[in-house]
């Protein structure tokens, strides 16, 4: 019999582990203008760190193309092949790795065809793909809407009104399909914000999946007398694991041949054995 109680331990130690397996921690694609834009977040880093979010920085190469690593990225728009590096991810796929985008600066250019689902830059492929599944991405919305070579070239800071409206029109419309706007030097607060919270979710989601599925009896539990069946003795049991343990003390108690179960109780097969071998009728429910 110690035996059969040494197997029952361990299956209760089993059944309440269940879905405790390892959490890897949340990975964000952060995406620098380019190699010069690096010192400019810096503390965004350090805020990342600091709540065990990890981050791979992409660095722009131009509108269509881009550094993650030795690996270059490119976009030649949809149904092209990329022939530059054979072995590196399109920007499309990238957020399948990642479990959200932090984009500080956006141009006029991509976030219009990121808003009309037109591939072609690595920014609109980024955006598309992560908005498609469902991922979160952080965009900067004090971003000025031209990218720095082109502010090089035309020296000018700014977006003209007209095209300024077009811009705040496009950042509306990307809100509707998932996208987040905030201060760029404040998107890694609101991405740590936000996984902090879908952390404690997920806590206490797994939390009460392990709950439902094996609770073991409160300390000095006994069963509840139910209404009698035609002379025969009847308990009702209101925990969640029926154990070999506690059908013997019953049994010491008194003789019973009905055992009523909650529809998540669960019955060990050492237990089913013994009630079997009594002869105890097991039903769920209210009995009927």
């Amino acid at each position: 019999m110690e035996l059969n109680k040494l197997v029952e331990t361990i299956v209760r130690e089993i059944v309440g582990k269940l879905g405790q397996s390892p959490v890897r921690p949340f990975k964000l694609l952060f995406v620098c203008a380019d190699s010069a834009a690096y010192e400019a977040y810096s503390d965004q880093y350090i805020l990342l760190q600091k709540h065990g979010i990890a981050f791979d920085l992409l660095f722009l190469d131009g509108a269509a193309s881009a550094w993650l690593g030795s690996r270059r990225i490119e976009s030649s728009g949809c149904g092209r092949a990329i022939a530059a590096d054979e072995f590196a991810p399109s920007p499309l796929e990238l957020p399948l790795e990642y479990d959200g985008l932090l984009l500080p600066e956006v141009d006029l250019d991509s976030l219009g065809r990121a808003t009309l689902a037109i591939r072609g830059t690595v920014l609109s492929d980024l955006l598309f793909g992560a908005l498609v599944l469902g991922k979160p991405a952080w965009i900067g919305e004090d971003s000025p809407g031209l990218t720095r070579a082109d502010r090089r070239t035309l020296k000018t800071l700014k977006l003209p009104k007209p095209y300024q409206n077009l811009f705040d029109y496009y950042k509306q419309e990307l809100t509707m399909y998932g996208a987040s706007f905030g201060p760029m030097h404040q998107l890694a607060e609101l991405a740590a914000d936000f996984f902090d919270r879908t952390e404690a979710e997920r806590t206490k989601s797994a939390a009460l999946t392990i709950e439902e599925t094996y609770s073991p009896p409160a300390t000095g539990e006994q069963a509840i007398p139910a209404a009698s069946n035609e002379g025969a003795a009847t308990i009702r049991f209101e925990g969640r694991l029926v154990s070999a343990e506690w059908v013997e003390r019953q049994a010491e108690k008194g003789s019973f041949s009905r055992l009523s179960l909650g529809k998540r109780t669960l019955v060990s097969p050492l237990a089913r054995d013994l009630l079997r071998d009594r002869g105890v009728f097991v039903y769920v429910g209210e009995e009927g």
